[in-house]
């Protein structure tokens, strides 16, 4: 059977559903700012867990003198 669905995939029309309902509730105008926060929190997110925190490169540092 092709036609398997797989847990926790989203699909275009899935995507699709969710831009509607956004715009929906909070219109035209507000999705614009409520995308760039979001976009800024991930960002944020992303920083703190994937790189090396400033304290990490300064001890890092130190070690290699």
């Amino acid at each position: 059977m092709e036609n398997t669905l797989e847990a926790g995939m989203i699909g275009p029309w899935q995507i699709g559903l969710i831009v509607l309902a956004l715009l929906l509730l909070f219109g035209g105008k507000k999705l614009p700012e409520l995308m760039k926060g979001m976009g800024k929190g991930i960002k944020g997110f992303k920083d703190e867990m994937g790189g090396e925190g400033e304290d990490e490169k300064k001890s890092k540092g130190k070690l290699e003198e």
